[in-house]
């Protein structure tokens, strides 16, 4: 960009009405490939799991699948949510794909089960582990991923000693606080928890302690951003993600829905409206010009005194967007 803000993108591979999780993939993959063309730094690939609608589940599969059929960009996880894992296969997957694509894979980690309950029993098995483990977690990774320690019984192979580099994921303080403690990258969710971005990048700043792998405080902030030739062709198609989160907020399918003229009639009350505007106060709707002098969250605020970075949370856009 212009102001030296390097961009990138998280993609949750967004579903159409009917359509296969393969053919959603495949538009993922020709994403990856336009926006490696346009100079993007990342494009990271979400975890959720039993929503319908997107087809994300399988995330370290996605990144070797994108990884694959682009050149440069970097790719990674937006994120792995780690407490459903176990560490050591975590290290092993990604490992591996620092085998196969050196110098090209982040881990970006999340503590949150990415679904519901009943899928977070169902992916994690036992009933008393919760995200208050997650520093413990990190620790293990970071073990694995490091240099080999003496005496140390279990390595991941690949893994060992690959260095794979580390952002921790929040929508609340507890990353963020974390991540500068361990003087790591920290990425704020503000496509669905802006309301908490300030407090966390604060909190960042304040905790940050050098490390090996930052001496500066590295912030990503991930947003909406809809841009077309004019403002109202824009808002036009923001109504798609407004249609999502609308969905979401009623316990429906999320699939990718075509723009509508208006969202009025939509709303089943005011309380609705309400809900979705606060989800996505901080996207970036416009035409160029409108985008280009955008700051609604704050970059100045946010990056002060550190690198950083925005990642736009897009998906492969309806049809008629493409257009």
């Amino acid at each position: 960009m212009g102001n030296g803000i390097a961009v990138s993108v998280l993609d949750l591979v967004g579903m159409r009405a009917g359509e296969s999780a393969g053919s959603a993939i495949a538009r993922s993959v020709d994403l990856a490939q336009h926006v490696e063309q346009w100079g993007y730094k990342r494009y990271w690939l979400a975890e959720h799991h039993s929503i319908p609608g997107l087809a994300c589940s399988a995330t370290p599969v996605l990144i070797g699948h994108v990884a694959g059929a682009t050149k440069t960009i970097r790719v990674g996880s937006g994120g792995v949510m780690l407490p459903n894992h176990a560490p050591l296969i975590v290290a092993e997957q990604f490992g591996t794909l620092e085998a196969l694509y050196p110098r090209r894979i982040d881990l970006g980690l999340g503590r949150a089960p990415g679904s519901d309950f009943q899928t977070m029993r169902a992916l994690r098995r036992d009933s008393k582990q919760s995200g208050d483990d997650f520093p413990a977690l990190l620790d293990e990774l970071r073990l694995y991923l490091g240099p080999e320690r003496p005496g140390q019984a279990v390595k991941a192979i690949p893994g060992q000693g690959s260095n794979v580099p580390i952002t921790l994921l929040g929508s609340s303080g507890f990353s963020a606080q974390l991540a500068g403690m361990q003087g790591l990258p920290f990425a704020f969710a503000a496509h669905f928890a802006p309301e908490y971005l300030y407090a966390a990048a604060e909190l960042y700043r304040e905790e940050f302690r050098p490390s090996e792998v930052l001496r500066k405080p590295y912030f990503m902030v991930a947003v909406q951003v809809i841009a077309a030739e004019t403002d109202a062709a824009a808002r036009r198609l923001f109504t798609t993600p407004q249609q999502r989160f609308l969905r979401l907020i009623r316990n429906q399918p999320v699939e990718l829905l075509p723009p509508v003229d208006s969202m009025e009639g939509l709303w089943q009350d005011e309380g609705e409206r309400a809900a979705v505007a606060n989800r996505l106060r901080a996207a970036i709707v416009g035409s160029n010009a409108t985008v280009k002098t955008s700051d609604p969250v704050g970059m100045e605020c946010c990056c002060a005194s550190a690198v950083f970075e925005i990642s736009m949370n897009l998906s492969a856009p309806p049809a008629e967007a493409i257009r």
